[in-house]
């Protein structure tokens, strides 16, 4: 059997004590899960002692395979002990006996979860389209086609891409009202009295067990109960074979409170494509809500990281993408409306349509860039709009040292934070802004100034030299701190930013010279994704917690960029011109003329 499927989400289950790839699919409205008991979990030893150290393990250890590889590490070609074993729970667990061997120097590459192993190995990219050759299976475990109306394929061939291009997604978002007279919300007391929801697919409606007006009957859809109100929810999101699911602030509120209200009124939330419940798992700090195939976007993550506000209500950034104001009412008297009825009634039906047309218009003008990230990245949706800028460059990182055939270092160790705070770097140049009211200012910047410094003073970790060495010429030297980078070979961080920035520059001349609009629209979002995970890439050689961490090279690269900023603005000044604000990659000034 052959199918053209796109893969939305990842996960693994254990099968015959074996672990087992699932790959939630989509061929149009036909789910389809992929099934793949073919792919082992696997890490790297040093040592110095290759043979002694692999019967060492052979004798110790319960694995798969042993075998002795050649990689590169920082460039240079190495020997490494690869290490496979039958489950990725055997990896964890064997992880301290290993380090414990006589001739194990160190582990590398432990601590990468098995399915993003999988994708990157094989070479998959979530939200894309791929070829998929396999046997049909009536079901799987708990995966039965019939019960669930879903198709099940065991792969019997790799998955083959296809020509990527923007695919069209199914987006719902959601939002819950809740009557709460006595302050916060609670689970235990409190009910549901809205669920409103707004797709790209042309539902718009708010379910509740009231309506009101006859103007509002073209949107209200009128239950008979709360556990009906959520019964239909569910059903909307089924029947509509909802893709990606949007809410703000629904990791931390919407969707735990949706779930002990359901268990309380005995709804069952089925709606991931398995038919399971949603889960709660850990990413970074919090958790987050999870379904089987179905994709759980919480845009507040989404805004906090990609704009700097002093607050970020879903009224204020709503405002700043837009420059509109929507309808509020205050949290604290929403039970007023709700009791009140009539006119405050109708506003507050008229607020929770607002609220999800509203976190649709963000979801629509923030999930492309998202899903470009996530197919430069190589790491499923759900966890890429999780993920820090830092998070999101590391990945990226990782998965092109596996195409280059590098092993990835080492996390640093738990005394990271008290390095981070001892190792002060004094950053890029500031110059205050010059009081008064300022015309006619001719603005110098810097076109991606950090990303450009790594490249061409070839700043890495890996062709870094500290002390004394023998010909400076063949090293490009940092002011002020003297730290030598070779000239060549080229570093890996800097090969990596070369080639994604090169991409970038052909993506805007092809932007340049397109007369498609929807094609300019869809080049644009991919060199911005591009741009985002160069520019990140300073910022994270300077976080302790980055596998490729070096204080060094940050403060290297701060340095040349305050030579440059300062040495244009001293050239400018030849010219007749006097700086009135700087700021790391970029300064405002005017000509002399006018101060006088």
């Amino acid at each position: 059997m052959k199918r053209n499927v796109v893969i939305l989400d990842i996960d693994y289950v254990t099968y015959e004590d074996k672990p087992v790839i699932r790959l939630f699919s989509k061929q149009g409205d036909k789910n389809i899960i992929l099934i793949d008991d073919t792919f082992e979990p696997y890490l790297y030893v040093v040592s110095d002692n290759i043979g002694e150290c692999m019967d060492e393990i052979d004798e110790n250890l319960d694995v798969v395979r042993i075998e002795k590889v050649t990689k590169k590490d920082f460039q240079i070609e190495s020997e490494f002990i690869k290490v496979t074993f039958n489950h990725p729970q055997e990896l964890a667990k064997n992880r301290d006996n290993l380090r414990d061997l006589e001739n194990v120097i160190d582990i590398r590459e432990f601590d990468i979860p098995f399915y993003r192993r999988y994708l990157m190995d094989r070479d998959i990219i979530p939200m894309t389209e791929v070829i998929a050759v396999g046997e049909e299976l009536d079901s799987f475990m708990d995966l039965d086609c019939s019960k669930q109306d879903i198709e099940i394929i065991k792969l019997t061939d790799k998955l083959e891409r296809v020509k990527e291009y923007p695919q069209k997604f199914r987006i719902l978002s959601f939002d819950l009202e809740v009557r709460n007279p006595h302050g916060m919300p609670d689970s235990q007391e409190d009910e549901i009295i809205m669920i409103g929801v707004a797709s790209n697919f042309g539902i718009n409606q708010v379910i509740s067990t009231k309506t009101n007006s006859e103007d509002r009957d073209d949107f209200v859809n009128q239950v008979a109960s709360e556990k009906e109100m959520i019964e239909e929810f569910v059903k909307l999101i089924k029947d509509n074979n909802v893709d990606i699911i949007v809410g703000y602030n629904s990791d931390n509120f919407d969707f735990p409170y949706l779930k002990e209200r359901a268990k309380i009124l005995g709804v069952d939330l089925d709606i991931g494509m398995d038919g399971s419940d949603v889960k709660f798992i850990r990413r970074g700090y919090a958790n987050a809500a999870s379904f089987k195939g179905l994709i759980h976007v919480d845009l507040y993550l989404v805004m906090r990281r990609y704009m700097t506000l002093d607050r970020y209500t879903l009224e204020r950034v709503y405002y700043e993408l837009f420059g509109e104001e929507k309808i509020d009412v205050p949290g604290d008297r929403i039970w007023e409306f709700w009791d009140n009825e009539g006119d405050e009634l109708d506003t507050l039906f008229d607020y929770s349509l607002d609220d999800v047309v509203s976190t649709l218009k963000i979801a629509e003008q923030t999930l492309p860039l998202n899903l470009e990230l996530t197919r430069i990245i190589g790491q499923p949706l759900f966890d890429v709009s999780r993920m820090a800028t830092g998070q999101q460059a590391e990945w990226f990182l990782v998965k092109q040292a596996y195409f280059d055939g590098e092993v990835v270092p080492n996390k640093q160790g738990s005394n990271f934070a008290d390095r981070a705070s001892a190792e002060d770097n004094e950053g890029g140049y500031v110059k205050e802004p010059e009081k008064g009211l300022h015309e006619n200012l001719v603005q110098f910047d810097f076109r991606s100034l950090y990303p450009s410094i790594i490249i061409s003073k070839n700043i890495s970790p890996d062709v870094m030299v500290l002390g004394r060495v023998d010909d400076e010429e063949e090293y490009n030297i940092s002011p002020e701190h003297g730290i030598k980078f070779k000239k060549s070979p080229q570093g890996f961080i800097p090969s990596v930013i070369d080639k994604i920035l090169q991409e970038r520059f052909r993506i805007k001349r092809e932007m340049k010279e397109s007369t498609d609009p929807q094609q300019k629209i869809a080049l644009d979002v991919q060199q911005q994704a591009i741009k985002r995970l160069a520019n990140t890439m300073y910022g994270i050689y300077g976080f302790p917690r980055f596998r490729w961490y070096s204080f060094e090279c940050a403060k290297a690269i701060t340095s040349w960029g305050r030579q440059y900023i300062k040495s244009s603005i001293k050239k400018a000044e030849e010219y007749g011109f006097y700086t009135i604000y700087a700021d790391t990659d970029g300064f405002y000034a005017k000509y002399k003329k006018e101060k006088d």
